[in-house]
């Protein structure tokens, strides 16, 4: 029997060491290029603007320094671990953070000119209703902006590293990363999800390659393994296998790319509409 829920959003708790780990490892790892990819894409912006899913705040921190100093930042996520992460890293001007779910956002219609998420719809049980959500919240020509994963095959070392934990446990392998991160990566699924939700303008899907770059196997393991919810799938088997799935995760890594500073490709599609 698998241990794994159906819907994502129920099952991919962040939360107890996650954030932590998230913060340090992962988001150097995978999430920093593409915050900076995301940031440019509205650079100057003014008016307000809302992030849903703004995790530790990665992205948060960057749209800080990149939009126009008029510009009102609201920052949100469901899980109240990762906005007390995202709070205590603290950001260069003030931003307003809430917690809140994208398919119940608690503002009123009209009140945004960009609604911006990284890597977060991936997440969302219905994800129409989130974007459709989004579209509610924005104004006349509003921006919406999100960026999601690729194929898991295209990314290069999480795709390695889920290999090497699902072989752990054989008859019933852990499946978070596969799943969700990865599981919303096909344009025309996408496409289809952003028009259903009302956007009909300028919708445009394009795919953005990157390098990740790490100092060893090990931080690639240790970020996968205990920066995500695979490490809650990996307890909730055995727990005492959490050591073993980094060890096991790390010499597949150095197998694939060798020792010492490693690179692997990275790859996602960028989401923008307008309403």
């Amino acid at each position: 029997m698998s241990h794994d829920a159906d819907t994502p959003e129920e099952s991919t708790p962040f939360d107890g060491p996650i954030p932590e780990f998230y913060e340090q490892h992962l988001v150097p790892l995978i999430f920093a290029t593409y915050a900076d990819d995301l940031a440019s894409r509205i650079a100057g912006y003014r008016g307000a603007i809302l992030e849903t899913a703004a995790g530790t705040g990665v992205l948060t921190r960057r749209l800080v320094q990149t939009l126009d100093p008029s510009a009102t930042l609201f920052a949100t996520d469901i899980s109240d671990s990762m906005l007390r992460r995202a709070q205590d890293m603290g950001t260069d001007r003030p931003v307003t953070w809430a917690a809140a779910d994208a398919m119940a956002l608690p503002f009123p219609d009209s009140s945004f000119d960009v609604v911006v998420c990284q890597f977060g719809i991936m997440f969302m049980r219905d994800r129409v209703r989130a974007l459709a959500e989004a579209r509610r919240v924005l104004r006349r020509d509003g921006v919406l902006l999100f960026n999601t994963w690729d194929r898991i095959e295209e990314n290069e070392f999480v795709g390695v590293v889920s290999d090497a934990v699902a072989a752990l446990f054989p008859a019933d392998p852990p499946t978070f990363i596969n799943r969700v991160p990865h599981g919303y990566h096909d344009p025309h699924a996408i496409r289809d999800d952003v028009r259903a939700a009302g956007f009909t303008r300028s919708l445009r899907v394009i795919s953005v390659q990157a390098l990740s770059h790490a100092a060893s196997a090990r931080s690639v393991a240790v970020a996968c393994c205990c920066g995500t919810p695979l490490l809650t799938e990996i307890e909730t088997r055995d727990r005492s296998k959490v050591d073993e799935a980094i060890e096991s995760a790390s010499r597949a890594i150095e197998d694939r790319f060798g020792q010492g500073p490693i690179s692997g490709r990275l790859s996602a599609w960028i989401v923008s509409a307008r309403k």
